[in-house]
């Protein structure tokens, strides 16, 4: 291969390894959703009549009016269960290269299915409970939109106007595929090679970035100052540290042994720690900071290292 002599054999082989792996232990999950639009466009008399307070050409404006207030309690409790919702699925997977699909492990598609069944009857409450300010909020929308106020832009409801939806794709080459075209199948299975190829990559490059922040955020936290004084941190400046430890240890794909030591490295000078320790001991606090300050040296170089690795990559991928 073009590469092979750029990249060391280890880290050719883990690859390798890791990518066959998730073809064997992972399952695409797509989540998608139903959305009542808020939005809508001026027409174009509207336009025109809009362009002209301005002086302009209506042809060359752009406007829209906003059908509903999105700050209402109401509105805000539906979108927080989607907010919900999405990071979940985030949380339980890894990226794949084909827009609005991850991957999940198969042994949590059950679970994965409970919790998204969870989040649908959260949303269908919260959407009961916006309805009821329904007329409220049409109300309100009439006196603050005027002349661009059109009740046929509202349905009568809102009851079915939300949903959350989830479904597992294949991501693999149809069986009969074999049967009619072997040669076309085989073509098929490389290029599903390729993408799980890169799926490991793009896994690690997220498992890296992310690390590469929160060590860096608590770094700064605690070796930096302000007015004189220790810099104010928050407990999610560790917590969500853990949080990652505990992530990648489920969903790591061994792929790159200096970033599992790294991780590693991570998790020892931190692991146990309580946020309080740090604020009220001095010298720990330094000293975790200076311990933080050289795995954060490496994952920077780290990530330099990654877009050339990508590059040389691409053109077998192609």
């Amino acid at each position: 291969m073009s590469h092979s002599m750029l990249e060391e054999p280890q880290t050719e082989s883990a690859h390798s390894t890791a990518s066959i792996r998730l073809q064997s232990t992972m399952a695409a999950a797509r989540l998608s959703f139903t959305w009542l639009g808020v939005r809508k466009s001026l027409t174009a008399p509207q336009k025109s009549q809009a362009a002209d307070s301005f002086g302009a050409e209506g042809k060359f404006l752009s406007a829209g009016k906003k059908l509903l207030d999105t700050s209402h309690p109401a509105f805000k409790a539906v979108t927080a269960v989607r907010g919900r919702a999405v990071a979940y699925w985030k949380g339980v997977s890894l990226p794949y290269p084909e827009p609005g699909i991850r991957l999940i492990k198969q042994s949590d598609i059950h679970e994965f299915d409970r919790r998204l069944a969870g989040f649908r009857d959260e949303l269908n409450e919260a959407v009961t409970d916006l309805n009821r300010h329904f007329d409220e909020l049409r109300s309100a929308a009439r006196n603050r939109l005027g002349e661009l106020f059109n009740p046929t832009d509202y349905p009568h409801s809102l009851i079915g106007m939300f949903d959350i939806e989830h479904d597992y794709p294949a991501v693999e080459p149809p069986r009969y595929l074999q049967q009619l075209s072997p040669e076309l199948y085989e073509q098929e299975c490389r290029r599903m090679q390729l993408r799980f190829d890169e799926a490991v990559q793009l896994a690690e490059q997220a498992f890296l970035e992310e690390l590469t922040k929160l060590v860096e955020h608590l770094t700064d936290r605690l070796s930096g100052q302000s007015d004189g004084k220790p810099k104010v941190f928050r407990d999610t400046a560790i917590t969500n540290l853990t949080d990652f430890f505990v992530r990648f240890q489920t969903l790591n794909v061994r792929s790159n042994e200096q970033l599992d030591d790294l991780v590693d490295q991570a998790q020892q000078i931190v692991g146990g720690l309580k946020p309080q320790q740090l604020r009220d001991n001095g010298t720990l606090r330094q000293q975790v900071a200076t311990q933080l300050a050289g795995v954060q040296s490496s994952l920077d170089g780290l990530l330099i290292d990654r877009p050339r690795r990508n590059i040389l990559r691409r053109p077998q991928e192609g």
